[in-house]
């Protein structure tokens, strides 16, 4: 039995190739210049039938511009790929299907997800605390991150509860095997790369 999950959203970092495992085909993945990565965990009774789930999005467009105070990201759902490692290449696709169909990102009504930031503190030379509004699944939240970086790339992580914008975790063998409600997000993002796409 496999927890087909999956969710998502915003902000964080990946790019390497996937290991083999077996018979499982690799999954590899080319470093972009600014990408988001999902991490989406198992729970439940009998959650060891299930899987942890890995999600990375490339950030189409956006801005991030330290001395003016300014941080926005836009995410197409539709770009958002399923990397797991320990499923077959068949049990990703179905994974992708169900996290892109309308019980988790609804991808065809909601084909972005967007970020700008509403206030950026600087904590020291390399630290930010950034707070900003998340669009996802058609509800808007504020959410608050701290981020490091110098002039040209930016870390950090944050932690989002997918019931909070509307989205409810994939449940299955009554609810035996589910999605954790909070995923966790990284990002990896280059400056130049955004600022040099469309605004």
């Amino acid at each position: 039995m496999r927890l087909k999950l999956c969710s998502v959203v915003l902000l964080a970092a990946l790019a390497s190739v996937l290991p083999t495992q077996n018979d499982k085909a690799p999954v590899a993945q080319e470093r972009p210049g600014s990408l988001i990565t999902i991490h989406v965990h198992k729970t439940g009774f009998l959650s060891g039938f299930g899987h942890n789930h890995t999600v990375t999005a490339p950030v189409t467009r956006g801005k991030i511009d330290p001395k003016g105070l300014v941080v926005q990201i836009a995410v197409l759902t539709q770009e958002m790929k399923v990397v797991d490692p320990e499923v077959s290449a068949s049990d990703r696709a179905e994974i992708q299907s169900t996290m892109l169909g309308p019980k988790v990102l609804d991808s065809a009504k909601f084909p972005e997800i967007r970020f700008a930031s509403i206030q950026i503190k600087p904590i020291s030379a390399a630290r930010y605390h950034v707070t900003g509004k998340l669009d996802l699944h058609g509800v808007s939240r504020e959410v608050s991150l701290e981020v490091t970086g110098g002039t040209e790339r930016y870390h950090g992580q944050t932690k989002l509860k997918q019931t909070d914008f509307g989205i409810q975790p994939v449940s299955v063998a009554g609810g035996t095997i589910k999605v954790k409600d909070e995923i966790e997000i990284e990002f990896d993002i280059s400056a130049a790369d955004l600022n040099g796409g469309a605004k």
